[in-house]
């Protein structure tokens, strides 16, 4: 089965949610992560509702929600769909990517307990054990959260949480380049090292060498994504 084709059983709520609305939310934010929804692609309030298992109300509670996020668009007589980003917009990104991430590093050299250490390394581990963009990608997340876990700053975590929904595209799209899988993992390893030796300087560095080099990889998607438009038109 492919990613696309991920059975909608993948994504039901549990009834017995605490926070329904959230739940919602983090399904339809997963579904796009896994590539049940593409780019540009319509997400019909029918699919989604059979989808989740929850009613239409809640469906359009956790759109705006992820609209608000600038991961779908609302596009009039057509409805929701997948957020396309512009190379412009990626590399605004990537340069607020690069000075938070780098001082997230930094702050979790500094403040990190040997718990949150442990949980970043396991993150890291379980990346290294899963095929597909999809799975890397939600993976990825978790890793990043077990960083931002340990720095100790609300504020960053929150400041980062509010553009993981274009990151978490920007990460599907610069992993499809050739090597970025291999080169990646091996960026974070060495990070990793860094921030289990409390080593700030280091750390913040390769925090953001890992920023730029993922960049580098979107933007040279982007630019394959172009001539073939060229191309075909």
């Amino acid at each position: 089965m492919s990613e696309a084709e991920v059975s909608d059983q993948a994504f039901l709520v549990p009834r017995s949610a605490a926070t329904l609305r959230h739940s919602v939310t983090e399904s339809i934010r997963q579904s796009i992560a896994m590539g049940k929804f593409r780019p540009g692609e319509r997400m019909p309030e029918r699919d989604l509702c059979e989808m989740t298992g929850v009613s239409r109300t809640l469906v359009r509670e956790a759109l705006r929600q992820l609209e608000s996020e600038g991961l779908i668009e609302v596009i009039a007589h057509k409805g929701p769909v997948v957020a396309r980003i512009t190379a412009a917009q990626a590399i605004s990104v990537y340069q607020v990517r690069e000075v938070l991430e780098g001082l997230a590093a930094e702050l979790f050299a500094e403040h990190a307990s040997d718990r949150d250490r442990k949980a970043l390394r396991t993150a890291l581990e379980e990346l290294r054990g899963y095929e597909g963009t999809a799975k890397r990608v939600m993976l990825k997340n978790n890793f990043y959260g077990c960083l931002i876990a340990g720095t100790g700053n609300e504020a960053l975590g929150k400041a980062l949480f509010m553009m993981n929904s274009r990151t978490m595209l920007l990460r599907a799209q610069s992993l499809q380049a050739p090597n970025r899988w291999d080169d990646s993992m091996s960026e974070l390893a060495a990070l990793v090292d860094a921030l289990e030796a409390r080593d700030a300087e280091k750390a913040k560095s390769l925090a953001k060498h890992h920023v730029r080099r993922a960049a580098a990889a979107a933007m040279h998607t982007f630019s394959i994504d172009t001539r073939e438009s060229k191309r075909k038109s």
